[in-house]
């Protein structure tokens, strides 16, 4: 019978459905495995030879630890909500959930082929609603709780109510906060909420009316069109995943990550000890060459290196900081403005690979606090306002990129580590001797650093610090396919949905257009987005002024506030009577000023509610740690109700009131902020228009796996419990840092609040590597010819050369170049019945990508390519080498573009299942990067066919006919299999049990390149030996299992067993068998080898010299003599001397 692949493999294919094989139970005797795949992306181009690399890998093992006797629970389910289903849409009009559904579809049937081990009945999609109704409600268990920094876990929401109502905070005390209205409660608690709302910066294009992710933004412009793209603040979602950062990363050292994984993790949450420090900063006033002045509010600059502060040459501090306004002096003014600009229109991640020097000086100073030098502050794009401070003071002695910034733009050097600066370049070492340093000189930098944070806090400039790199994750999207937030809008408070109203499930839209200003295409659904309620009474007054209200809160709040605003009047200082005096006579741009009103739950200096514009003066206590974290959480409040507010000092105010006015006139100038999209009116309510982004239902699914049906919760705690962590994920590169991590901090939350029983999503992570494409290129020449008599030529075939002539024509060699020319000459003469032709500009030919399944190797097949792409290349002439095309090639990432992508489909028709996935195994190490090459998969399919040998017989003549299919043991002749039995020899046993150590070994360290070689030594040893006993090859099929699973069902059921062999006990080791009882030794005659002979392992000289003195090539060469001597190296050697 000959190796019919296609038809075993659609048979067990079959079987395997038909029996749920792979059904798994929650319910086991046996110990648990989970082993997980990052689950694909339902892309309608389906799977490529590299997609399968990981999935392959991952059923290996899973099947190895089913032999094992683990109940192995191995689900697949597709990450189905994302933008390039949104994309495909836009272009082609087809609705995302049609294209999800058609594309979910070929890939099962693609993974189905490839004979992997899932159990469908867990399969889970994110954009079912049955699935994300989960989501949703992990979402507002987000929502609804807080990180307790003093127990260091997500406790509820209410708790802190709770505190806050009996013993307040450090904000405000608990009779203020019974007293604030729900507007003010929910704006301090999303404060503190692990899913919370604030503004952030985001990508806005005006021409695609959308905003973009990052990685859509290339050098200012979007990645589709090339269109403007500019900085825009949106009401945005986050994850406080920066509450969980310590937590993070000491989970690290409890997983089997690898070191370099681990590494990558650390790096991404940037933990840092240092200091912040608070500089006093002088600057201009708003006219030309006017004197520094000392500015009310200091920079405060956060550095892991307090020890170098007495080499700080300059500051540099982020320029979308709003902070830049109020110091940049008139002289810089232009610049400053036109480069916050050039910013405005660049992606956080392209400013800092920036390797371009640029920034502008703002001609403000900061003041060292410890030698009172003035330290010239710039702005920059490479330092971002989301890290630190969003400043950083510039050490360019010891830092290379403060160095490069320092020689650009001729700023002076100082230098503090005397010989270990060269001038040339930056030193940022730690062993120095500190010089030119104050009360620090003479110290160990590394020394040092504890005895500045001292002098620091002593002072009272500053406090020691932890900081981290990583950012509150971005939880926003402006787009349509994702899930919809669970979340409305009631007058501008953010209301959670009850769990009952869930799954909140996605409209279907016409159009995926974004919404008015720059909200998601939902904002387009009026009837979905727009959930209007009665208007709410209005309070006494209410109605008396313009919007806001001159009731701003509410009535018993108002009436404690009152009372301490009455007091605050009475109290004025200098300072706030002199502008109010100004202020209520002034009549000021026909706006009138009130002082000291409340607003919410703040007291104001002076308010201008028709312009929303709030005058604050500060004095020295503003300077105080306490009251600058209540006057940072205040600002941002006022911000995001579109409240404007503008700062001075007593001394402005008292010494430059002329230049004060000015500024509170520019200001009223302005118009006012309109309200937001998500305030925009009393009694109203409207559902949130953004959606949750791609790595939202994929931070979870490895629990819904565990109880897919369940409709009362995301899992079950039972299910959970059993399951436990992932004991096996594997993934791609791509997935190691922000997917990973959100995944992590989602676990530990749903820990913290009880729901499952451990912190950890993965115990060992294995990394993929990618299998790369092997482009393959032709070369067409570029001509621009005339005839003789000066006519240009048109319609000429295009004309491809092969490699080598490519070469010769790009080459600097005149004869070369010539020599192919006059190739293409010839070429073109034939086509046009020889009439002189002559070059007008010397030939060129330039590479364009070729489909890869129409090139054998490197030799392109001709006509095919003529067919391709519908008949575009039919025209084509070629100018070969040697009778072939030879294509040019290079290695790169697999791609359709580049035409280098290979089907699966197409090899498992051709080859078999198993051949593709051992071959794919084959390549390399699982996590090493490999090219593919479709021509070493033969190699693979003969391995398999001479294992099929070892069980069949090739077919023979009978009656001259050649009879396949047929059984050969039902002939005359017995068949292997009715030869099989007996006892095996100590030979196929080494054979074996040489096999089941190695290939064992292999699997449990995920080395299935190495072990794939070991079976096809395994194979041609039991061959060699004409092996065909069942009890040896029963259990290589046992071992073969995991790898190439159809051909060892087939063979399993010839042999005679029953059931699966998947539930067969894996093969078990015996070192008995390894141990050698013979060794061949080397004859050799004078030195040259001439025959081997096989001795007892402990055979003595006397043992061997009779024998090989009876040796007939020894004979043959003593010719009747006796020899000289024998030699006799015991384990080693035996050399005969004549």
């Amino acid at each position: 019978m000959d190796y019919k692949f296609t038809e075993i493999e659609e048979k067990w294919q079959k079987h395997w459905k038909d029996t749920k094989a792979y059904k798994v139970s929650n319910e086991s005797s046996k110990p648990k495995y989970y082993v997980l795949d990052m689950f694909p992306y339902p892309s309608g181009a389906g799977l490529h030879v590299g997609h399968p690399l990981g999935y392959i890998a991952s059923d290996i093992y899973s099947r190895y630890k089913r032999l094992k006797g683990f109940n192995v629970l191995h689900p697949m389910g597709f990450d189905s909500f994302g933008l390039p289903a949104e994309q495909y849409a836009i272009e082609t009009g087809q609705h995302p959930a049609e294209t999800t559904k058609k594309n979910i579809a070929t890939f099962k049937n693609q993974l189905d082929k490839i004979g992997f081990c899932y159990d469908w009945e867990r399969e889970v999609q994110t954009s079912d609603p049955n699935y994300y109704k989960w989501t949703q409600k992990i979402f507002l268990e987000l929502f609804n709780s807080y990180f307790c920094n003093t127990c260091k876990k997500a406790l509820p929401i209410a708790e802190l109510v709770k505190k806050y109502e009996t013993k307040g905070s450090s904000k405000f005390s608990a009779e203020q906060w019974n007293n604030f209205s729900e507007a003010e409660k929910t704006d301090w608690l999303m404060l503190r909420r692990l899913a919370f709302s604030k503004y952030g910066e985001v990508n806005w294009c005006e021409a695609l009316g959308t905003v973009l992710a990052n990685d859509e933004v290339v050098n200012g412009v979007s990645e589709r069109g090339g269109h403007p793209v500019v900085k825009k603040k949106m009401r945005q979602w986050y994850l406080r995943i920066t509450a969980y950062a310590d937590r993070l990363l000491q989970g690290l050292e409890t997983v089997d990550f690898s070191e370099s994984m681990k590494e990558m993790q650390r790096n991404w949450i940037g933990r840092s000890e240092g200091a912040e420090i608070s500089f006093q900063i002088m600057k201009s006033a708003s006219t030309d060459h006017s004197p520094l002045t000392i500015h009310h509010s200091p920079l405060t600059v956060y550095t892991t290196r307090p020890d170098t502060i007495f080499g700080v040459d300059f500051m540099v501090i982020a320029p979308e900081l709003d902070w830049i306004n109020d110091v940049v002096s008139a002289e810089q003014k232009q610049a400053v403005e036109e480069y916050i600009t050039y910013v405005k229109s660049r992606s956080d991640r392209e400013r800092q690979a920036e390797k371009n020097i640029s920034g502008v000086f703002t001609g403000a100073f900061a003041i060292n606090p410890f030698d009172g030098k003035q330290i010239p502050i710039w702005i920059s794009e490479y330092v971002l306002a989301g890290y630190g401070t969003g400043a950083i003071m510039a050490v360019p002695c010891g830092d290379e990129r403060d160095f490069k910034f320092a020689q650009h733009f001729n700023i002076p050097i100082t230098n503090i580590i005397g010989n270990h600066f060269n001038g040339k370049e930056a030193n940022p070492t730690k062993e120095a001797t500190l010089e030119n340093s104050g009360f620090l000189t003479g110290l160990l930098m590394k020394d040092a650093i504890a005895i500045a944070n001292n002098k620091i806090e002593e002072m009272g400039i500053g406090k020691r610090k932890v900081n981290f790199k990583m950012r509150d994750a971005g939880f926003s999207r402006q787009r349509y396919w994702g899930e919809p937030f669970p979340i409305v809008w009631k007058d501008g408070v953010a209301t959670p949905l009850d769990a009952s109203e869930l799954p909140l499930e996605l409209p279907h839209v016409e159009k995926y257009g974004p919404g008015p200003e720059g909200e998601g295409p939902l904002a387009n659904i009026t009837d979905w987005v727009s959930m209007q309620t009665s208007p709410q009474p209005l309070s006494k007054g209410e109605g008396q002024a313009t919007a806001p209200h001159y009731y701003t809160t509410s009535p018993e709040q108002w009436k404690i506030l009152s009372e301490f605003a009455k007091e605050n009047r009475k109290n004025a200082t200098e300072a706030e009577d002199a502008l109010w005096q100004e202020l209520r006579n002034r009549n000021i741009d026909n706006c009138k000023f009130r002082r000291q009103h409340p607003i919410a739950g703040f007291i104001p200096d002076f308010v201008c509610l028709e312009k929303k514009l709030i005058i604050e003066i500060d004095g020295e206590y503003h300077n105080e740690e306490g009251q600058q974290k209540y006057d940072e959480a205040r600002t941002q409040w006022l911000i995001e109700h579109q409240y404007q507010l503008i700062r001075f000092t007593n001394e402005e105010v008292l010494h430059q009131l002329p230049t004060v006015i000015q500024k509170i006139q520019d200001k009223l100038s302005t118009e006012a902020a309109s309200p937001s999209p998500l305030e925009r009116g009393r009694g109203e309510v409207r559902r949130e228009t953004s959606t949750m982004p791609g790595y939202a239902g994929s931070s979870w699914y490895f629990l819904r796996y565990m109880d897919p049906n369940n409709t009362e919760a995301f899992v079950d705690r039972k299910a959970s419990d059993y399951w436990n962590s992932v004991d096996l994920y594997i993934g791609g590169t791509e997935h190691a840092v922000g997917h990973l991590l959100y995944s992590r901090m989602w676990t530990k939350v749903l820990y913290d609040l009880g729901y499952i029983g451990f912190e950890e999503p993965f115990k060992k992570l294995l990394n993929q590597g990618m299998i790369q494409g092997s482009s393959r290129f032709v070369y067409r020449v570029q001509l621009s010819l005339t005839y003789e008599n000066g006519i240009e030529i048109e319609n000429i075939h295009p004309i491809y050369v092969s490699k080598a002539l490519h070469e010769k024509l790009m080459s600097d060699s005149k004869e070369s170049h010539q020599e192919i020319e006059i190739e293409i000459l010839r070429k073109i003469r034939k086509n046009l019945h020889n009439e002189t032709v002559r070059f007008t500009s010397k030939a060129k030919s330039s590479p364009i990508y070729v489909d890869v399944n129409i090139v054998d190797g490197y030799e392109l097949n001709i006509e095919a390519f003529k067919k391709w792409r519908n008949g575009e290349y039919a025209n084509a002439e070629f100018i070969l080498e040697d009778g072939k095309y030879i294509c040019g090639s290079e290695v790169e990432k697999m791609s359709k573009s580049k035409y280098n992508t290979v089907n699966p489909d197409e090899l498992c028709e051709q080859y078999g299942a198993d051949t593709f996935r051992m071959y794919e195994m084959f390549l390399g190490p699982v996590e090493a990067s490999k090219p593919w090459d479709t021509k070493g998969i033969e190699g693979v399919h003969r391995f398999l066919k001479k294992l099929w040998r070892l069980f069949y017989s090739e077919s023979k003549p009978i009656n001259g006919k050649i009879v396949d299919g047929v059984p050969i043991w039902t002939t005359t002749t017995p068949s292997p299999l009715e030869r099989a039995g007996g006892e095996a020899t100590a030979e196929e046993l080494k054979v074996l049990h040489k096999t089941i150590k190695k290939i064992d070994e292999d699997t449990e360290r995920f080395s299935y390149n190495t072990a794939v070689s070991a079976f096809m030594v395994c194979v041609n040893e039991l061959a060699d030996l004409k092996c065909t006993k069942k009890e040896i090859l029963e259990q290589v099929l046992i071992l073969l299992t995991p790898y190439a699973p159809h051909i060892a069902e087939e063979l399993w059921n010839a042999l005679g067993n029953e059931g699966s062999i998947l539930d067969a006990t894996y093969p078990i080791f015996n070192a008995q068998f390894l141990i050698e009882n013979s060794k061949e030794y080397p004859v050799s005659i004078n030195g040259k080898m001439r025959t081997t002979l096989t001795f007892p392992i402990d055979a003595t000289q006397a043992d061997v010299e009779p024998i090989v003195l009876q040796n007939e090539i020894v004979q043959k060469w003593l010719e009747g003599k006796p020899p000289k001597k024998i030699i006799f190296v015991k384990n080693k050697m035996i050399n005969v001397v004549i």
